[in-house]
């Protein structure tokens, strides 16, 4: 079997992911990653059994990594060169100018949630919106919050239609080690509607949605309340069975321990899961509510993998190597162990 050749840009906090994500699957083949600077991440890569290949963005920054006897396989024209797509997860604003680039080479990419949408053909889900990047050059992720919950909007639209949503955010101000930010002892508002809950009618059109956003002084894990209203009427066990059946989606009990962000990042970090990543997003059982007709119900997103799923259905779709949506994610869900 001919496998998919795929590069990642930038090896940060979701390039890592991703590079990880990508040699999973059966049917790819990471080719290498690509970096300006030896960061603590390379080199603890370089230090593990099986590091990927590296290349540089130029030649000139070969002298960094070779002082540290880290090897480098080429600059980033060769990657390119040897590669049917690249997934960008360089920082933000960046990916828009190595777009130039993917366009002189011919190659088309897939960027992430920080890069604006206009650097994109399509803002894309690999369940709400597969259709739509089928075939496409340049797909965008959506951000880790808007990623999970779509996951969960899109569970319950497509068992009973959903008009309306209302999403609040208590959000994790900084991933773990990002200790510029400097938010202590804080909860900070921003103004309604919060960029996901606007993102979220990008993907899904159909659904009026609104929603709130606070910073919170943690890195692990965002908290996300969804107040739905289905088109027809659904039992609280009826909507959790649904989310149960997801194979992106793990439902847990606050009873047996399941009670907070850290909770789900000690799970997965006892569990043996690499860098205690999970790509599932949590949906607490308890939190599960109707208020009148409409669903309430309360979610936590691994910020740091869950977009990793996603990105490796956006290859799927704009290569075309499934048209078929529920096909496509089946293989990503199945090499990533969320089957």
């Amino acid at each position: 079997m001919k496998k998919t050749k795929v590069a990642v840009a930038g090896y940060g906090v979701i390039g890592q992911r991703l590079a990880d994500g990508v040699a999973r699957q059966d049917d790819m083949e990471l080719v290498g990653i690509a970096d300006v600077t030896p960061t603590l991440s390379i080199r603890a890569l370089y230090d593990s059994p099986s590091p990927y290949d590296l290349y540089v963005v130029d030649d000139s920054m070969r002298a960094s990594f070779e002082s540290e006897n880290i090897p480098v396989k080429g600059n980033f024209n060769d990657l390119l060169s040897k590669s049917d797509i690249v997934l960008d997860a360089a920082p933000g604003g960046v990916g828009i100018k190595n777009k130039e680039i993917y366009k002189k080479k011919g190659i088309k990419a897939i960027f992430q949630g920080g890069e604006k949408n206009e650097v994109a053909d399509v803002f894309f889900h690999g369940y709400a919106n597969y259709d739509k990047g089928l075939g496409k050059d340049y797909l965008k992720l959506t951000s880790c919050n808007t990623t999970g919950f779509i996951r969960a909007v899109d569970c319950l639209d497509k068992a009973v239609g959903v008009e309306r949503v209302v999403v609040t955010i208590v959000r994790r101000v900084a991933d773990p080690g990002d200790t510029h930010r400097g938010l202590v002892d804080v909860a900070m508002v921003e103004k309604v509607p919060n960029h996901q809950a606007k993102d979220l009618m990008l993907i899904m059109p159909h659904i009026d949605a609104t929603g709130a956003l606070v910073h919170v002084p943690t890195t692990h894990g965002h908290i996300i309340t969804i107040l739905a209203t289905p088109k027809k009427k659904i039992s609280v066990s009826d909507a959790i069975s649904l989310f149960e059946a997801h194979p992106r989606i793990k439902v847990v009990d606050i009873a047996k321990g399941f009670n907070s962000n850290t909770a789900m990042f000690k799970y997965a970090r006892d569990k043996g899961n690499k860098r205690a990543d999970m790509y599932e997003i949590a949906l607490f059982r308890e939190m599960v509510a109707l208020s009148g007709n409409n669903l309430f119900f309360t979610i936590s997103i691994p910020q740091e993998s869950v977009v990793i799923p996603e990105t490796i259905d956006a290859i799927r779709a704009s290569l075309m190597l499934q048209k078929d949506g529920k096909q496509a994610v089946a293989l990503t869900n199945k090499y990533l162990g969320m089957e």
